[in-house]
């Protein structure tokens, strides 16, 4: 039975350490906002100076953070991705920042971030080109990785595009890792190396974490439930080889948070936080910060869901049952505890119950010899204490998810 088989290998991966990046960054999943999804490769500033990509959305963006309670729950991150550069290096070889659309420039820009207690992110990639086209770092990885640090930045997404052979990717992701930590700029590194690895070739996760400190293992997240729906497929379908790898200073990264944007319900957007926390994710949302509902700012904010993607033990989630277009999720907790994911994949109907033995969870001892229950989304109760020997039934509706936290008695 697949729960068994899961217990087993649950098991199994608690005992596992695999040696991290040695930069001491990423303890837990990193959180922070990207601009990637929503905002895309916008430049023309002229027109729609609001959606552009420049040093006022990110300007607005971290007051926002601020000032919205963003950073106080965890939040702390501010990342730039693709088409902040200019489309030219300088007469000495560095990248530099577009000037039209970043006129004070990226240190001042670090500046400004880190005045507000937050973080500042940036992007290059490892070939000759980024993926939108401007220049990449491909014989540049010492120099890049000194400006970045001179800059003041605090992490670096690497992308993998333009890469000509499946060994200069290899050697440019290690290239970069070394010159980043040779900088003496603490600097979280994120890497797209195995999605780009994989159409040919097995990754090697061992050697992944040992120079990255996240990383992409699947397709770019669209704000689409199909698109949430593919990366949980995915995830479920090779969790085998991806959970043991994680840990403090090393994730899997199933990318970003879409939720406060247009293609996700209300169901769909809670299960995407409660399947986030559940694989230990980096939380990178890519939204309007500037113009969100409050109830989606109630879920991404939530302290409860955060506290478990943030568990100090550093274990991710894995599915152990499939059952009738259910799934059930569990991830190993500090304190003898488990978050627990029941998903309704169904699509058509209303609510249904999905009933399942408690022994089911942590190998059977997660409720040995008693449990208490409380419900974490979609909504906060008490759901009890349960002997070993119990079941628990949860009412789910279509595409959403009940997130639980069990801890032993």
């Amino acid at each position: 039975m697949a729960a068994v088989r899961w217990a087993l290998l649950a098991a199994g991966a608690m005992a596992m350490a695999v040696r991290a990046l040695d930069n001491g960054l990423a303890q837990t999943p990193p959180m922070g906002w990207l601009h990637w999804e929503r905002f895309l490769c916008g430049t023309d500033c002229g027109t729609d100076p609001r959606r552009c990509v420049s040093e006022r959305l990110f300007v607005e963006m971290a007051d926002v953070m601020v000032a919205e309670g963003w950073r106080d729950v965890g939040y702390e991150f501010i990342c730039i991705d693709d088409c902040w550069m200019a489309p030219t290096r300088d007469e000495q070889g560095r990248l530099q920042a577009d000037p039209k659309r970043f006129p004070s420039g990226i240190r001042k820009l670090a500046d400004y971030v880190h005045s507000k207690g937050l973080k500042l992110g940036i992007y290059s990639d490892v070939g000759n080109k980024t993926c939108a086209g401007f220049p990449g770092s491909y014989n540049h990885y010492d120099l890049d990785a000194q400006t970045f640090a001179s800059w003041g930045v605090d992490l670096l997404k690497f992308d993998g595009c333009n890469s000509d052979t499946l060994e200069l990717l290899a050697e440019g992701y290690r290239r970069m890792s070394l010159a980043l930590n040779k900088t003496g700029r603490s600097i979280v590194y994120s890497c797209e190396w195995p999605f780009y690895l994989r159409p040919m070739k097995q990754p090697n996760y061992t050697e992944i974490k040992q120079y990255c400190n996240h990383w992409r293992n699947f397709f770019d997240v669209y704000d689409s439930w199909s698109s949430i729906k593919s990366i949980l497929d995915w995830t479920a379908l090779h969790q085998d080889s991806i959970v043991k790898i994680a840990g403090p200073g090393g994730w899997n990264d199933p990318d970003m948070l879409v939720i406060g944007n247009f293609g996700l319900s209300w169901d769909q957007a809670v299960t995407q936080m409660a399947m986030w926390a559940i694989m230990a994710a980096p939380l990178f949302m890519s939204n309007d910060l500037r113009h969100i509902s409050p109830e989606a700012k109630w879920l991404l904010q939530n302290k409860e869901v955060i506290a478990i993607n943030q568990d100090p033990l550093g274990k991710q989630g894995y599915q152990i049952t499939k059952d009738k277009n259910f799934e059930l999720w569990e991830r190993p907790l500090s304190g003898q505890a488990y978050a627990v994911a029941v998903l309704n994949r169904q699509e058509i109907g209303g609510p249904r119950n999905f009933t399942f033995p408690l022994t089911f969870l942590g190998n059977g001892l997660a409720c040995n010899p008693a449990c208490s229950v409380w419900q974490v989304l979609p909504a906060s109760r008490d759901c009890g204490v349960y002997s070993w020997v119990s079941s628990l039934s949860m009412e789910v509706n279509p595409t959403g998810t009940v997130l639980l936290k069990v801890v032993a008695l």
